[in-house]
């Protein structure tokens, strides 16, 4: 027969586990409501008139769009599928804020919300915006992800 450990032990663990990291909130908390998907809010924020999914708009630029490995304010920055995210995702720069960091505007990352300023990371070996990490606003932090990106779309 198994005893129980002393209440003690179990009070401290709790206690420790409670500090151990953020605490997550919903993310209806978080961002603006919408009903848009990445798509039609990059379109509306950059200008940018392309259609389909968000991952095949990379293809899509191609001699339409300036398409670049750097990023610029009002680029569409493009996120390969991964997982669930199986049409990719759209992402608009609004700050530059240095060789490897950017900030975004974007619908959906949070499921039906419009995040403002989120900061992206370059991660990629060649500093060429191929891997990023992206902004989780519940945690408060960088996501631990590493996502897969084909680059920039800039608007005329």
């Amino acid at each position: 027969m198994m005893r129980a450990p002393p209440r003690g032990m179990v009070l401290a663990c709790l206690a420790l586990a409670a500090c151990a990291g953020p605490r997550m909130a919903a993310p209806s908390r978080f961002g603006t409501p919408t009903r848009l998907t990445c798509v039609p809010y990059a379109r509306e924020v950059s200008g940018i008139e392309l259609d389909g999914d968000a991952y095949k708009w990379w293809g899509e630029a191609a001699g339409v769009y300036p398409r670049s490995h750097a990023p610029a304010r009002g680029a569409v920055l493009v996120f390969a599928p991964h997982g669930r995210m199986d049409v990719g995702h759209l992402a608009v720069v609004t700050a530059v804020r240095g060789p490897r960091k950017i900030l975004v505007t974007q619908s959906n990352w949070l499921p039906h919300r419009i995040e403002h300023g989120q900061p992206v990371v370059d991660v990629s070996a060649r500093n060429n915006w191929t891997r990023v990490r992206v902004w989780y606003e519940p945690a408060h932090a960088l996501g631990r992800r590493v996502y897969r990106t084909y680059g920039f779309i800039l608007p005329h």
